[in-house]
This record gives structure tokens, sequence and C-alpha cells, in this order.
């Protein structure tokens, strides 16, 4: 068995060579909403032809065995211990030769469009190595899954005051609050919850980076796509659900992961140089404002 506790070959019937699209969705203990999510990609195919692959992290509840059986030639790779989202996806994907690559979360399911409708718009955009599309939470309220890169001050303002004002002018500025997502538009980054990748633009910058273990590893993807002169692209052309944080809610650990990853992301790619001075207190105020989060929200 491969390091890192990873079966060679995923369980089901081999990836589909003709495949145009293969729709990768990493489950850790999510009960039967990564079934719903499945039947959600079948039912939006459209004329695309899709290869799906459930990418299990160690779950114990049994999810992937009951899609497994709910749907027959469903992919399923098995690792024995939660790898994180970023290592997941990269198996995923790697097990995949489509030319191009869905992301999306076990806790979400397509509710309008088809993806045969998305690679149409994505083949008209050549330059575009990444799309988000349009999401809703559960209580269908448009999500901001498509936004900028904060200045330093933006990202400070927001981090300590969004907390006791989630409705500042920081955050409001960060999520590109003053749009409606009804248009499309070239963006800094996407949720990495619902994402179209380009196979030829993984190629080119590669995927996802494994020292994130969850949280912020979209941000630096296409944060090294619009590097590497790759557009970051949003369309309404395919609108997702998303529950969200159905694995991680009121989960201490992960508030303190976020602050982690987001210190990871400042290293890589705003503290070059001269500015590597700022990494010390970056690092204290990432984790001071992640303690007083998790003591807000009760985590345990």
């Amino acid at each position: 068995m491969p390091d890192g506790g990873v079966r060679a070959e995923p369980d089901g019937d081999p990836a589909p060579a003709t495949a145009d699209v293969a729709v990768v969705i990493v489950n850790y203990d999510s009960g039967d909403d990564v079934s719903r999510a499945v039947r959600s990609v079948h039912d939006a195919a459209g004329d695309a032809r899709v290869d799906i692959v459930v990418v299990d992290n160690g779950s114990r509840d049994g999810s992937a065995d009951r899609a497994e059986a709910a749907f027959p030639g469903l992919r399923v790779v098995r690792n024995e211990r939660n790898l994180g989202f970023p290592s997941a996806a990269n198996i995923g994907m790697r097990a995949t030769t489509a030319p191009w690559v869905f992301l999306l979360n076990p806790d979400a399911r397509v509710t309008a469009g088809t993806l045969g409708g998305l690679l149409k718009l994505a083949g008209d955009r050549p330059e575009a190595g990444v799309i988000g599309v349009l999401t809703r939470g559960g209580d269908g309220a448009v999500y901001p899954s498509a936004r900028k890169v904060p200045t330093y001050a933006e990202a400070t303002l927001h981090a300590f005051v969004s907390p006791f004002r989630p409705d500042n002018r920081w955050t409001r500025a960060y999520r590109l609050d003053g749009w409606d997502r009804r248009s499309e538009r070239s963006v800094d980054w996407v949720s990495g919850s619902s994402m179209l990748l380009r196979r030829a633009a993984l190629d080119h910058v590669g995927l996802f980076d494994e020292g994130f273990f969850m949280y912020v590893e979209d941000l630096d993807l296409c944060t090294r796509m619009r590097q590497a002169k790759w557009d970051v692209w949003f369309t309404p052309e395919l609108e997702v659900t998303h529950i969200g944080g159905t694995a991680t809610r009121g989960k201490r650990r992960m508030t303190l992961e976020h602050s982690r990853s987001m210190y990871r992301y400042f290293v890589k790619h705003r503290s070059p140089g001269a500015l590597a001075v700022l990494r010390p207190p970056a690092w204290l105020a990432l984790r001071a404002r992640a303690v007083l989060v998790s003591r807000m929200r009760g985590e345990r």
C-alpha cells in the first residue's frame, strides 16, 4: 500500500476514457449528503459525459459505502485516515483524465443549470484556468463564493471587526458585496466548494498545495493561476446549494486550522523579502483572532 494509507487503485470501474469532466467529491463523515451530491451531478450532467470520483477521508459513518451501493459504477478512493481536503482532492484529480475537473463539496448539490452548459461556457474562455459558480446557502441566500484578495488594511480590519460587526465596510469590500452575482466577471479567487478547473492549467501551475490541511488552498491555487496568467472567472451559468460546515461546525481545532492556513498563504504570497518582518506579528494576530472567534462560537 502506498504511503499515506491510500489504496493503489480506486474501487469500482476504471476512469471513462471519454469523459468530458471529472467530478471529484471529498467526503469525511458527511452522512447521506454525499449521496445527494452524487445524485445532483447525475441529474445536472446535461450533454456532458461525467466521471464521478468520491475520495473518502477515513469516514466512520458508512457514507461512502452507501453512496457506492446507491450508484453502480461510482468510483470510490478510500483513504485510511483524514488526509485533509487538498491532499484528498489531489488524489481524486490524479485518478481522472478528463480535460476538466469539477470539485464539489459533499454537503453541496447542483440545483440549476447543467455541467454541459458550464463546459460550453468554459470552452469559450480559453484563458480561464478556474471558474467558480453561483452558490447559495441552505436558506437560499447567495453566498459570496467569489471574492477579492484584500489589502493588508482590509484583511486586518475584516479579521477583527467582522466577529462583532459582520456587515462592516471592510468585510463588504473583501466579499464584493456590491455585486449581485447575476453577471459573469473576472475575480481574484473562488471557493473550492464548487469550482471548475482546466486540466491544462493544473498541468501548468500544479495541483493544490498539500501543505494546507483545510481552508485557503483554493485562494492559494487561484493566486498561482493568476500569477501564471490564467484567468479566474465567475459565472451564474451553474448554481449550487451548499449547506456548509457539516464536518467542521463547532470544532475549535478547525478554527485554529483556518488561522494556520491563512498564515501559510501570508508567508507564500504576501510577505516576500523585507516584508518577512511582518510574519511574527501576523501569526500572533491570526491566532488571537482564531481564539476570539472560537470562544464567541462556544467551540470545543
